[in-house]
């Protein structure tokens, strides 16, 4: 009894600790993505290809940050029926790998409008939107899904329990008090699984995104020496000082935006593999705690980021906030006036 009164309380301050982290992030994410999917939906010149995409995104982004207080629980052990964990396993991972392939579309879609320019609006991107947001969808969740298909250490949950054994009678207790065998990442993901998942979708993916940024940034920069190259004929030096620190202040937001965001995650995928892999799960807990939450809401941060930056998605909720506190104004105005002739 005592050792089950000692997992609970562990479990305990585990929970306090996931819910502590994540929650801030969580609201905070599902509020700013809520006010950037309505400025988009309200405003009728928004309504294309290119924006249907990042409008995908969000959607994902969104369902990242309600998923965020669940995913570190993924690398714990906890007591749940074979059904149940693949359930608490597989969602996760689905919504995640949704978001993180909606995100490379993006960049993608961006960086060949910026490539081709001219050719932007014969992009079969453009032209076949619906393909592209249905095979970031459909793709991560029959990937996700193989555990449920036979792909699973089906026989790891069978044989294991969350019960320490210390000594026979204390062992068989906590079994009782239980009742269900231990769900574990190991027992739903396969070795193979997670090497394919980690190095055959997440870094390609991550890749690409870094791969696109810096390519976008060197047409930046090739565009602004062409730039500068005619304002030498006219002496306009106060004017290639404005653009060059707009540039540089460009590189150093993105250089620290892929530091805050994607470097967390980075460590927490390959720290996550030494974890889960190498030591079978017997290692500091509360260190892969805190690293899957910041690692998981960095990458989050990384669509409010995009979605902030641009004033066509921040300017109608501007304009929605303006006329609500205008009407909130008339409202307690006309109060007052009642108030004082009554």
């Amino acid at each position: 009894m005592a050792v089950v009164m000692r997992n609970n309380s562990g479990s305990n301050v585990e929970a306090q600790l996931i819910y502590a982290i994540t929650l801030p992030v969580s609201c905070a994410i599902i509020l700013i993505n809520l006010l950037i999917i309505l400025g988009i939906t309200c405003s009728r010149q928004l309504h294309n290809s290119q924006n249907y995409f990042f409008l995908s995104l969000l959607v994902a982004d969104l369902c990242t940050g309600v998923a965020l207080p669940f995913i570190p629980w993924m690398g714990l052990n906890r007591p749940l029926s074979f059904s149940s964990c693949l359930l608490v396993h597989i969602f996760p991972n689905f919504l995640f790998l949704a978001f993180l392939f909606n995100l490379v579309l993006v960049h993608y879609e961006r960086y060949r409008s910026i490539v081709s320019p001219l050719q932007r609006g014969q992009l079969w991107l453009h032209r076949r939107f619906a393909l592209p947001l249905l095979a970031v969808w459909t793709l991560p969740l029959l990937f996700a899904l193989l555990p449920a298909f036979g792909w699973n250490n089906k026989a790891i949950h069978d044989r294991n329990d969350c019960c320490p054994i210390t000594n026979s009678t204390a062992h068989s207790n906590c079994v009782a008090l239980s009742g269900e065998r231990c769900c574990t990442y190991r027992s739903v993901f396969p070795n193979a699984f997670i090497y394919l998942e980690v190095y055959g979708l997440l870094a390609p993916a991550i890749l690409s995104i870094a791969a696109m940024t810096c390519r976008v940034l060197w047409i930046t920069r090739e565009q602004l020496r062409d730039i500068q190259r005619l304002q030498r004929a006219v002496a306009n030096r106060e004017c290639r000082r404005r653009m060059e620190m707009r540039y540089a202040c460009c590189v150093a937001a993105v250089s620290l935006a892929f530091l805050a965001c994607w470097v967390p995650y980075i460590v927490y995928t390959h720290v996550g593999m030494e974890f889960l892999l190498r030591r079978g799960g017997r290692s500091n807990r509360t260190g892969h705690i805190v690293l899957s939450c910041v690692g998981i809401g960095g990458t989050a941060v990384v669509p409010l980021l995009l979605g902030l930056a641009n004033r066509e998605y921040t300017d109608p909720v501007k304009k929605l906030f303006r006329k609500l506190r205008h009407r909130c104004r008339n409202a307690s105005v006309q109060m007052d006036t009642s108030l004082r002739f009554s």
